[in-house]
């Protein structure tokens, strides 16, 4: 793959970060409801690079990047919440805005598309409000261009920018 270990860390670090989703839903009947769902990533990695100046001398580069992906949409929501069991089962199925953000030593690029976001759980009812357990999310979209420093870039089919992700996270339901 012609990367070296360094890059391989400095990589592995963006795509290792930090969740946070919050959503909203108003069950219709039975067990389908419509709400919104917002959530964001947040990743950052740093390495120093050494490359040769041109006269012979290594030089150490500094490389530090700081990633973001915000989501927002609407929400279709399947769940047995309002079933007589203390196991709940919860899928939530949105299609929204998904924006990225990218800092790298000092260079701004952002960007945004149609994006998805599907999110299966088991929850155990803790009481008549409280839920927790395990949810599964697939996130995805794709960038077809971007701005870097106010300059807008199209991407060719092999140049765009997947912002997929799979995440594993606990979860909290709170039912009013």
């Amino acid at each position: 793959d012609g990367i070296s270990p360094q890059e391989r860390e400095y990589l592995r670090n963006l795509k290792s970060g930090t969740n946070f989703d919050i959503s909203a839903a108003y069950i219709i009947k039975g067990a389908i409801g419509l709400g919104a769902k917002f959530s964001v990533y947040s990743a950052s990695s740093t390495t120093n690079y050494v490359v040769n100046n041109g006269f012979g001398n290594s030089v150490s580069v500094g490389l530090r990047t700081k990633d973001n992906i915000t989501y927002i949409g609407p929400a279709l929501v399947v769940s047995n919440l309002t079933e007589e069991t203390r196991h709940k089962l919860l899928l939530n199925v949105s299609l929204g805005y998904m924006s990225y953000n990218t800092t790298t030593n000092g260079i701004e690029g952002t960007g945004g598309t149609l994006g998805a976001e599907l999110d299966a759980a088991y929850q155990y009812q803790i009481n008549q409000h409280l839920f927790i357990g395990p949810k599964l999310g697939l996130s995805g979209g794709t960038l077809n261009k971007m701005k870097f420093d106010g300059v807008t870039y199209e991407f060719d089919d092999e140049e765009k920018e997947g912002l997929q992700r799979v995440s594993l996270s606990a979860a909290v339901t709170f039912r009013f």
